[in-house]
């Protein structure tokens, strides 16, 4: 089980791959809602008749998406056909449809980190403020950020608990350093 701060709730998986992707749905995707296995599909093909569950249905603010996971090794032909079958179903719903098939190498590494200071984060020093001014002055890098605080190592725990929370914001394309520029969640491109 994974738990979702977006929805409250925990949410069922199969694979190390499924709950990476529960992970990163609770970051990025605006999530509302989201169900394991939500339905099973029937569908003739030129050999007869198959069945497929597919993965997730995530209900986000942006829409409904139909989701299967499967790693790019185990991708054959038989799995196409009945990826095809959902995402012809998701449309025929009016959802999106797509099939997570692996991440970049550090999406994993960055998203745990930043997960870890997913919940609810008291500020007793008085952190926050001070954190989203100096990032709101541009060009501040995730460790100067740290480095200006009275107390480095607790501001890092709130430099991750406002970007989980996209108060601030980072470039996700490149891993998680003390060189990754921080910026003030407005200014995100």
């Amino acid at each position: 089980m994974q738990y979702l701060v977006s929805t409250g709730r925990h949410h069922g998986f199969e694979s190390l791959e499924e709950a990476r992707l529960l992970m990163v749905l609770d970051f990025a995707a605006a999530v509302v809602d989201v169900l394991a296995q939500p339905v099973r599909l029937k569908f003739a093909t030129s050999s007869g008749w198959r069945k497929h569950i597919p993965d997730f249905l995530a209900v986000t603010r942006r829409g409904v998406w139909l989701i299967d996971v499967r790693p790019r090794a185990l991708l054959d032909e038989q799995t196409r056909i009945s990826f095809a079958a959902a995402a012809e179903a998701a449309l025929a719903a009016g959802w999106h449809y797509v099939v997570v098939a692996g991440w970049r190498a550090h999406v994993e590494t960055t998203l745990g980190t930043l997960s870890s200071q997913r919940r609810p984060l008291s500020d007793p020093l008085g952190l926050r403020p001070g954190l989203l001014e100096a990032a709101a002055d541009g060009g501040a890098t995730f460790g100067e950020l740290a480095e200006r605080s009275d107390v480095p190592a607790v501001a890092r725990a709130q430099l991750l608990h406002l970007l989980w929370h996209r108060r601030l914001g980072i470039d996700l394309a490149e891993p998680l350093t003390d060189r990754s520029t921080v910026v003030l969640q407005g200014d995100l491109r």
